[in-house]
């Protein structure tokens, strides 16, 4: 909560130019640990589309997109082309684990979570909100963002992640 409480803060005060990443910017690379401490390295996912989510367990809209990005991680699982992948990876900025492995087991996911309690990795996005999702290409660069998430959002960032994965 603490470093949402400084990001907010700092987006009162920094210039408007301080936004989110945009389409054609190189994401940040990171190296995050999973629940089992294992690091999970953005840059290894280098040549396949990420889907990075940034989420938190007090963000409503947090409940309501996890259900959506279980599918489409198992969607992508069962369709996608072998040589074109989509990861899912969701980024937790709870300063504390419990709260996140609270809303874990209310709402499990199907893909990879990892864990930015000191919010180092959202600052270098700089959210403007949550949750914020990044869809990154294989060449390591921003396709696009979205902020926030409603139901209805879902099957337009579906239509929006396919016209993405068939662009050469």
């Amino acid at each position: 909560m603490k470093q949402m409480l400084l990001l907010a803060l700092f987006s009162v005060l920094l210039p408007n130019t301080a936004l989110a990443l945009s389409a054609g910017d190189v994401a940040p690379d990171f190296t995050l640990p999973d629940a089992a401490g294992k690091p999970i390295t953005l840059s290894s996912l280098r040549g396949q589309f990420v889907y990075v989510d940034f989420w938190a367990s007090w963000c409503g809209p947090c409940r309501q997109s996890f259900p959506w990005m279980n599918q489409l991680s198992q969607r992508s699982r069962n369709t996608a082309p072998k040589t074109l992948a989509l990861n899912v990876l969701a980024v937790n900025v709870d300063e504390h684990r419990a709260d996140a492995a609270a809303f874990l087991r209310q709402l499990p996911a199907s893909f990879t979570v990892v864990y930015d309690p000191a919010g180092t990795v959202a600052a270098s996005y700089q959210l403007p909100g949550m949750p914020t999702s990044f869809l990154i290409g294989p060449d390591g660069r921003v396709r696009w963002t979205h902020i926030g998430f409603r139901p209805s959002d879902g099957s337009t960032l579906q239509a929006m992640i396919l016209r993405d994965m068939r662009k050469p």
